[in-house]
C-alpha cells in the first residue's frame, strides 16, 4: 500500500535516512507511528488500531515526528536541486577539501551558523569556528580520508574511509550534507554501522 499523499519523504532515497534518524532521535510512540505511516504506508485508522490509540493521537504523533526530522533542513527552495550543476559543483569542492584535509577550503564552504550533529551521541557543534575546530581534530595527526558518494533523504552523503599506510581502509562513518544556496548549512554524521544501509562497503581495499 503506497504512503498517503501527505508523506514528505522521497520514496527511494528518503526512507533510509528517515529510518536511521528516527531510530536514534524519536520517542518510541512517534517512531512507531512514523514507520507505520510514512515507511510502511498504513492509513491513520489502521495505525490507530495497531497501537490502540485514537486517529487524532496518531496524527499528532506523526506531525511531531516529521517536525523533529525536518527541523534543521532549510526550505526546499533554498537547496540546489539534486543532481544539478550547482549541487555537483558544491559537492565536488567539499570532496576535494575533505580528502586533502584543506581546512581553509572546507570552512569557506560552510554557512556562519553551520550545524553538525552525530546521533545517537549527544555531541553537537554549531557555528563556523566551532565546526572548523571539530574538523581540525578529525584531520589531526595526519589522518586522511577517502569519500565514497551516496544519497540520503535526497541529499548528498558520503561514506568516510580512513586511509592507512598500507592495507584496508576502514569505514568510519556516514556524513549527510544539507545544502542551502552555494553553502553547506548542516552535516549529520552517523556511525559506520549504517554504511550497508546506503549500499556502501564497510571497508575499501588498499589504494596501492
Amino acid at each position: 500500500m503506497p504512503p498517503g499523499p501527505e508523506a514528505r519523504y522521497e520514496q527511494t532515497e528518503a526512507i533510509s535516512l528517515a529510518f536511521v534518524t528516527a531510530l536514534q532521535a524519536l520517542p518510541p510512540r512517534q517512531l512507531a507511528v512514523l514507520i507505520l505511516r510514512d515507511v510502511l504506508g498504513f492509513r491513520a485508522t489502521e495505525v490507530a488500531g495497531m497501537l490502540d490509540a485514537t486517529v487524532d493521537s496518531v496524527t499528532s504523533a506523526l506531525k511531531r515526528a516529521r517536525a523533529t526530522l525536518q527541523r534543521r533542513l532549510p526550505p526546499a527552495g533554498e537547496r540546489p536541486p539534486a543532481g544539478s550543476p550547482a549541487e555537483d559543483a558544491l559537492v565536488a569542492k567539499f570532496v576535494r577539501a575533505w580528502e586533502s584535509a584543506d581546512l581553509d577550503a572546507l570552512v569557506a564552504l560552510l554557512t556562519d551558523d553551520v550545524f553538525i550533529s552525530m546521533p545517537p551521541m549527544p555531541f553537537e557543534y554549531q557555528g563556523r569556528d566551532v565546526v572548523a575546530g571539530f574538523c581540525a581534530s578529525l584531520f589531526g595527526a595526519g589522518r586522511r580520508f577517502d569519500l565514497v558518494p551516496a544519497r540520503a533523504n535526497g541529499q548528498p552523503a558520503f561514506g568516510a574511509y580512513l586511509r592507512a599506510p598500507a592495507g584496508i581502509r576502514h569505514g568510519t562513518g556516514l556524513y549527510v550534507l544539507t545544502l542551502t544556496g552555494d553553502r553547506i548549512c548542516a552535516m549529520t554524521r552517523f556511525d559506520n554501522s549504517v554504511l550497508p544501509w546506503f549500499g556502501l562497503p564497510r571497508s575499501l581495499p588498499s589504494r596501492s
